[in-house]
């Protein structure tokens, strides 16, 4: 059996794994302070970003887009945000077949708690530690939308 690299630090998708899991690891660890996961706040920020930024109704398949989550992982985590009360999914008055979903007021007070921490990790892990962070920015975004 051979490898197309010699090292294993030569392939970009092992770097890449190493680096998601390592900067996952301290994301978990600071957002367990606020009974959070760290794909539960992602579906709770992706919920408030939306419902700022467009005028459409929310929907788990609007964040499962959005945030390239699969949909079944969506609604896995919308039911265990429903169970802590920070989010509530209402009838959505478009399409009788999606509901619609909104933040409750512990679930925005919850998201924008974890929104500096996450930017702070972020900031810590990446700009601290990287110079050519905006160039790593265009090539990751190239990437996926070249899929």
């Amino acid at each position: 059996m051979s490898f197309s690299f010699k090292r294993a630090e030569d392939s970009p998708g092992f770097l890449l794994w190493q680096l998601t899991n390592e900067w996952q690891r301290k994301q978990r660890l600071a957002l367990a302070a606020l009974d959070l996961t760290h794909v539960q706040f992602v579906v709770l920020a992706c919920l408030l970003w939306l419902s700022t930024h467009s005028e459409e109704v929310v929907t788990q398949q609007k964040i499962a887009e959005f945030a390239n989550i699969d949909k079944m992982m969506v609604s896995t985590v919308i039911k265990s945000l429903i169970q802590k009360k920070f989010l509530s999914r209402l009838d959505n008055p478009n399409d009788s077949r999606a509901y619609a979903l909104s933040l409750t007021a512990v679930g925005r007070k919850k998201v924008l708690a974890a929104i500096p921490i996450v930017e702070g990790i972020d900031a810590e892990f990446f700009t601290a530690k990287t110079t050519g962070l905006v160039g790593l920015n265009q090539i990751l975004n190239r990437l996926l939308k070249s899929r």
